[in-house]
């Protein structure tokens, strides 16, 4: 395949939320209370909600910098790419970076609207949730139709007030939802219970897949008192690890037989031999621990429930048969560190190699379109989706 003939979507972006964002979707006698993005003294901004102050990070936006620039402390709107917060300048950047579509993941809200969950009060804090996933669904993503991915934030903190979110947004064409790849971590109750069924179950009957983003648990496995950050960085995949195997051996992919996750940012370098272990633990030991999967195994029960993400990963892409084509999706992780804007489509098929076109498509784009429900082409011919047509509407 020729590059210019490639169709990407990423099933893994950002959103640096805008000032205005709550205008038009907070009910007024609320709207005293809505997160108001301040100056600090300092000169850089940050958002206030109750008493939480949430510093925009210079990490989380550093698309257009290079890499000599990148670093954690606290910045403002106008040291970053107007594209990270600007719905118009995202869309030239997309077209810069030969990018079809965009799922994006929410930044000071946290990745599964924690933040909401530690409002005094809870009611305001459900007004806040279902702003946020009607400013997501309504401008961001509705501004330019057939561009993004909806996903929505859970108001956590109530599994049936989530499940009735996630009608509600299905309702809207949304059929994505964050969620915590450990929520015991935040305080919640594990999922080998029955706490979260509610919405485990809303999630089952609308098809909306559950996205489980590598510190969304806000922990990192692997990170020691003094150890230096690249330990952290290097070791992200780890979270998903844990997230699948917690998943897999809990009651939910046998309680839920419809229910769909993403593993967000987890990198699919680790999936064969994990596959072959837990097949192996099933063979060899499920006599005792009365695990049941019937005539499956447990590697396919993955398969059948598990969409498997990654930014750049070579050592996957050559194991993909072993981990499954029709599982493969592909991230951009614009604007943050790891993203590979705007050389993404360079970067994807120098992995690709001779590969058949077939695969390279699964990956690149049909895979994410088919499981989350996402029709670009509705909107615009295939013709005009390629790398070579955006950026040549971008002037690239």
């Amino acid at each position: 395949m020729r590059l210019e003939d490639l169709i990407l979507v990423s099933v893994d972006d950002h959103t640096v939320e805008p000032p205005d964002m709550w205008d038009k979707h907070v009910p007024e006698k609320y709207k005293e209370f809505a997160p108001k993005l301040v100056k600090r003294a300092d000169g850089t901004d940050a958002w206030i909600y109750d008493d939480n102050e949430i510093p925009n990070i210079g990490l989380n936006a550093v698309a257009g910098k290079p890499p000599e620039e990148y670093n954690i402390e606290p910045t403002r709107l106008e040291d970053i790419r107007k594209g990270c917060y600007d719905i118009h300048e995202r869309i030239k950047d997309m077209d810069r970076n030969g990018l079809l579509g965009s799922m994006c993941f929410p930044s000071f809200v946290q990745f599964c609207g924690q933040l909401f969950s530690r409002s005094k009060d809870l009611e305001v804090g459900h007004v806040m949730v279902q702003a946020y996933n009607d400013w997501h669904v309504d401008e961001w993503c509705g501004t330019y139709p057939g561009r993004f991915i909806p996903l929505s934030v859970p108001p956590i903190w109530d599994p049936e007030l989530m499940a009735k979110e996630v009608h509600r947004m299905a309702a809207k064409g949304c059929h994505a939802v964050t969620f915590s790849e450990n929520p015991a971590r935040l305080g919640w109750p594990h999922i080998f219970g029955d706490h979260w069924d509610p919405f485990f179950q809303a999630c089952n009957d609308e098809g909306t897949v559950i996205c489980l983003h590598i510190g969304s648990s806000s922990t990192m496995l692997g990170l020691e008192e003094g150890a230096p950050i690249d330990c952290m960085i290097t070791m992200t995949p780890l979270n998903a690890m844990h997230a699948a195997t917690d998943l897999l051996w809990s009651p939910v992919l046998r309680k839920f037989p419809d229910i769909k996750f993403a593993l967000s940012e987890g990198s699919i370098g680790w999936l064969p031999y994990w596959l072959e272990r837990v097949d192996y633990v099933y063979q060899q030991h499920r006599f005792w621990t009365h695990q049941d999967f019937g005539d499956q195994l447990p590697s396919q029960v993955a398969r059948d429930h598990m969409t498997f993400c990654y930014i750049s990963d070579e050592s996957g892409v050559e194991a993909r048969h072993r981990i499954g084509v029709d599982n493969i999706t592909w991230e951009c992780d614009y604007p943050h560190s790891d993203s590979t804007w705007p050389h993404s489509p360079e970067t994807f098929m120098k992995q690709m190699g001779d590969l058949p076109d077939g695969e390279i498509n699964k990956i690149s784009y049909e895979n994410a379109c088919r499981v989350f429900q996402f029709d670009p082409f509705a909107i615009r011919p295939k013709s005009d989706s390629t790398v070579g047509a955006l950026r040549a509407r971008a002037g690239a």
